[in-house]
């Protein structure tokens, strides 16, 4: 079985316990109904009065802003109307009310005079304060007896409101003013004592400041001007003196043949390089040419152009000494005026460092001197404002509209009451429902039969089931029985058991109809069958077959009669049946005796199908002495009336005197409410279907005849 399947399954269990107790469920609602309205009708009807006003915030609050005195004009705080409705029910504000109106006296009870604070909390109970949302409306509602008193209170509280509302806002903006104008004249000396300190260090110090009223005017200091040209002027010395250093390297490394190259290279002109060496490099390239065209060494113009070029190169050379050491004086000149310009630097720096020392002071001065110059100002703009505020009619509370007697009641709401009387009665009534379910402990399926009583069941039969003896034609009650029939012949365990006896806890559960019937079915069936109606202290077999019960069991029994003269027979020719006759107080007990015992060992041979009517096994001693002397007994269990405790007493009792139980039949077993028993009923719908052919013709059913007051049919 599947999830689903199991979850669907709980549903209608849940389903069939609401139908079954359908009854009760109805029954607790009716009553929490009927409750409900008979409670609501002794309700005091109460009639409902609201005025509408508009609550502003404080107009001191908005004076002191520090953004301005309009600032807040379009905020509202959103705990300020929560906390006007507080206030509203305080007894700053009601006590006056009270007072105005006389409500002690009509809000009392009849009789009596109660306290000022009682008076109060019941007002505050019966107001309504609420706000129109999206607006800063606020309806003041009160609920009373009374329709024409209910409007008067709620104006009474509106009115006291913007009058307390008003007194509190003219106290607040006159503290706040003189609050402002102790501020004010306090910041005014701070003002005046903070300029004078300021002008008193600008003097000592000798700072020129060109706007001793503003914070970015500049502040002439010698001292930084001239640190940034010594700073410029050690840059430049130190770059002339690095490139000094890097010439005279290059220098050094020459030879005087590369000397004018290298001094056009590194910008530096001189004459006499200018000159010499391009004698010198003519000279070395005559020599070249004589020697090339065949000269020797010692040819004496070979000889010449050397001696030349000797003298071209101590030229030269020499002149290279004189350029190195003029190099040298340079940057030696050149180096002591840096770490001349250095010496001045530092010394500047020391003395600006000073310098700043004493500005920082007048600085620091200054700037608290215009912070609180721009502070005084704003306070002014402030107190000018709350003077002008002070001076406009401004109300923080404006009614709009004022309160009226209401034309009906409010209070009660009846639709409201019986809407949930009537929820809350659904909810009583199948909490009800499931809760005395849960108490019952009665057999109410064929799995509680089986489980509790280990014995099968044979047959399910339904409520309202006639007496088949006295019905003209078959019907769909006899269906049942037939069912019981086949069962009991499935479930025999000796094939030639023919005496039977049905047993019952106690009385009412339908075993004397049941056995009824089933004696009928027999017949029907064609076996010849004998009722015996053993129930002597309560028969009713007669009454079914119509027979006199003058003479009877017993009779037989005392041997006033022969068995053949108390045996009658029935509308069917194999049917017959003994009854119980008249029975006297000393006639108790007679059946255990061994008259008895015979009788039903000669009936047993005389008759195929022989069926003992007995009274219930509980309680009663003659069932006992039936069940153990007949073949064998079936349990009738009435749906739902006794416990599973009684009923296992019953089996238990069956056994213990030697009686063999075979099933037990379900009996009275309500099938429009209980569809888990729908299966075993299904033959109805088959007998309620007319035949075709013979659309006049319907079964019309002879029912069961009306039982008397005080009769119980077993």
């Amino acid at each position: 079985m599947t999830e689903s399947s199991e979850v669907k399954l709980h549903f209608l269990d849940y389903w069939r316990v609401i139908k079954l107790r359908l009854g009760l469920i109805l029954l607790t609602f009716f009553l929490v109904m009927v409750t409900a309205g008979v409670y609501v009708f002794f309700l005091p009807r109460q009639y409902y009065s609201k005025v509408t006003v508009e609550i502003k915030p404080e107009v001191a609050n908005r004076a002191t802003d520090i953004n301005g005195p309009y600032a807040s004009a379009g905020r509202t705080d959103p705990q300020f109307l929560a906390t006007q409705f507080r206030l509203l029910k305080t007894s700053e504000i009601l006590h006056p009310v009270i007072d105005k109106l006389d409500l002690m006296k009509k809000l009392s009870p009849p009789g009596m005079m109660m306290p000022k604070d009682w008076v109060r909390e019941s007002l505050a109970r019966s107001m309504v304060v609420q706000e129109q949302r999206n607006t800063t409306l606020v309806e003041i509602g009160v609920y009373n007896t009374d329709k024409d008193l209910a409007p008067l209170i709620a104006n009474t509280i509106a009115n006291e409101y913007r009058d307390k509302r008003i007194a509190e806002m003219r106290t607040n903006i006159d503290n706040t003013l003189a609050e402002m104008k102790d501020e004010l004249q306090t910041k005014r000396l701070e003002v005046v004592k903070l300029f004078q300190e300021a002008s008193l260090i600008r003097q000592e110090e000798s700072i020129i400041d060109t706007d001793p009223e503003n914070n970015t005017a500049n502040l002439s200091i010698k001292a930084e001007r001239g640190i940034a040209g010594l700073e410029g002027q050690m840059i430049d010395q130190q770059a002339l003196v690095d490139k000094l250093r890097n010439q005279l390297t290059r220098i050094e490394q020459l030879q005087p043949e590369e000397l004018m190259e290298v001094l056009r290279t590194l910008n530096m002109e001189d004459q006499t390089v200018t000159k010499t060496l391009p004698l010198l490099q003519d000279a070395t390239a005559e020599e070249a040419k004589y020697l090339s065209s065949g000269l020797g060494e010692n040819h004496p113009r070979v000889k010449s152009l050397r001696a030349q070029r000797e003298v071209y190169k101590k030229i030269l050379s020499d002149q290279l000494n004189n350029i190195k050491r003029a190099q040298k004086n340079k940057l030696g000149i050149e180096e002591s005026t840096l770490a001349t310009t250095e010496k001045n630097l530092a010394a500047q720096s020391k003395s600006h460092i000073d310098e700043k020392t004493r500005m920082s002071r007048y600085v620091e001065k200054k700037s608290a001197y215009i912070s609180s110059k721009q502070l005084l100002q704003l306070i002014e703009q402030r107190y000018q404002a709350a003077k002008f505020d002070n001076q406009i009619s401004m109300t923080p509370v404006k009614i709009w509209e004022n309160a009226t007697p209401g034309l009906y009641p409010e209070k009660p709401s009846v639709p409201l009451y019986m809407v949930l009387a009537s929820v809350f009665g659904l909810i009583v009534g199948i909490g009800l429902a499931f809760f005395v379910e849960y108490l019952d402990t009665s057999v109410k399926t064929i799995d509680d039969v089986e489980r509790h009583l280990g014995l099968p069941v044979l047959a399910v039969i339904p409520t309202d089931v006639s007496i088949l003896l006295k019905q003209k034609r078959d019907s769909a009650d006899a269906e049942a029985y037939r069912i019981l029939k086949g069962n009991i012949e499935l479930n025999l365990p000796d094939r030639n058991a023919n005496t039977y006896t049905m047993v019952s806890g106690g009385p009412g559960e339908g075993k004397s109809t049941t056995l009824s019937n089933l004696a009928y079915t027999y017949a029907r069936g064609g076996a010849n069958v004998l009722v015996v109606d053993a129930d002597l202290r309560r028969p009713t077999q007669h009454k079914f077959f119509d027979v006199d019960n003058a003479v009877g069991l017993v009779d037989y029994l005392h041997g006033r009669v022969t068995l053949d003269e108390i045996i009658k027979t029935s509308r069917l020719d194999n049917l017959s049946i003994v009854p119980s006759g008249q029975l006297s107080q000393e006639d108790v007990g007679i059946l255990n005796g061994p008259r008895m015992a015979e009788l039903i060992h000669q009936l047993k041979r005389q008759y195929d199908i022989v069926f003992f009517d007995s009274p219930p096994i509980l309680g009663v001693s003659d069932a006992s002495v039936l069940v153990s002397e007949v073949d064998h007994s079936i349990m009738v269990v009435q749906h739902r009336r006794f416990p599973r405790n009684m009923l296992n007493r019953v089996k238990t009792t069956v056994l213990h005197v030697g009686g063999q139980l075979i099933g037990v039949v379900l009996n009275n077993v309500d099938t429009r409410h209980d569809d888990s028993y729908r299966y075993y009923s299904n033959y109805k719908d088959y007998y309620s279907t007319p035949k075709r052919g013979l659309p006049g013709e319907t079964k019309k059913l002879e029912p069961a005849p009306a039982k008397r007051d005080g009769e119980d049919d077993y």
